[in-house]
């Protein structure tokens, strides 16, 4: 991390990592997990709007406001430095929501948000029983995200969930009248299979973000083919906190148990472990990260 990531808009470094190559982005379900991700080399994260409403204690059907997903990506981005991509879910409301979202978003050290067609109420993508709104109400939101940008830096991205609400034929029209809008970038979302993702790709030409989350309707699909297919993002949303959470579960069950977590020891990450991602020495007074002010 060099002290030009404080000054660089953002989405400057993520726009110039995915003309380098595809970008993996982790999810990250909190600061700490974002600092582990910059320190095993990635180029930037992910913020899931589930993500963000499961540690609260929440199912992902629009319950965090914009002032909780805010919070979070400027922990986020201030613990990590990178560029952080964000789910903006519907916008959270009409097209002067959207507007204040991108105000918000931008302003707490967002370098890219995606916007969707679904109704709110949202619904997860990998899920049925979704609902969509009118194309053309979509692409006024992407057009209103665009110009009310502060930098065109900001990576505008318009997902569209019509594979399963309607059609992949749908979700392709839709994809190309949001670009004609003014979208940076397009997320198909749930497309069902490798050949789905190859023809969206070819349907729908231009900077695409593909979804690789688990349980879902999207099989496993390598990032090096995602790359040979055109994607210059790839979002894993839920892996580290699905990853997190079967060890807590399984930990809680062991100290139940057996009184205590003695076996899991090796399993755990140390006290050093720990002190060396938070850059801390103990007896040594810790320097909070030199953020630029100009970016609120």
């Amino acid at each position: 991390m060099t002290s030009d990531s404080t000054t660089t808009h953002p989405g400057r470094r993520l726009r110039e990592a995915m003309a380098r190559g595809t970008v993996l982005a982790p999810g990250a379900f909190n600061a700490l997990v974002a600092r582990a991700a910059a320190r095993a080399g990635f180029e930037a994260c992910y913020i899931s709007g589930g993500a963000t409403a499961n540690v609260a204690g929440y199912p992902d059907i629009g319950l965090i406001t914009l002032t909780e997903m805010c919070r979070t990506i400027r922990e986020i981005a201030d613990a990590s430095r990178l560029p952080v991509i964000v789910d903006a879910d519907t916008g959270y409301g009409e097209v002067e929501c959207t507007v204040r979202t991108v105000v918000e978003y931008e302003r707490a050290g967002a370098a890219a948000l995606h916007i969707e067609d679904q109704v709110f109420p949202k619904r997860c993508g990998h899920l049925d029983g979704k609902t969509l709104i009118r194309a053309d109400e979509m692409a006024d939101k992407v057009a209103a995200a665009v110009a009310h940008r502060a930098s065109d830096e900001l990576v505008v991205i318009a997902r569209t969930d019509a594979r399963s609400a309607t059609s992949l034929d749908d979700a392709v029209d839709r994809a190309n009248l949001y670009r004609s809008a003014g979208a940076d970038v397009i997320f198909p979302e749930g497309l069902h299979s490798e050949a789905e993702f190859e023809a969206f790709a070819q349907r729908s030409p231009g900077p695409l973000l593909a979804n690789m989350t688990e349980f879902g309707k999207t099989p496993d699909i390598p990032a090096a083919r995602f790359a040979a297919m055109g994607y210059r993002i790839v979002i894993y949303p839920l892996s580290m906190m699905r990853l997190a959470m079967g060890h807590v579960v399984r930990g809680l069950e062991v100290l139940r148990r057996d009184g205590s977590v003695q076996a899991l020891l090796p399993e755990m990450q140390t006290r050093k472990e720990l002190y060396d991602l938070l850059d801390y020495t103990p007896g040594v007074q810790w320097n909070f990260p030199n953020i630029d002010p100009r970016r609120r």
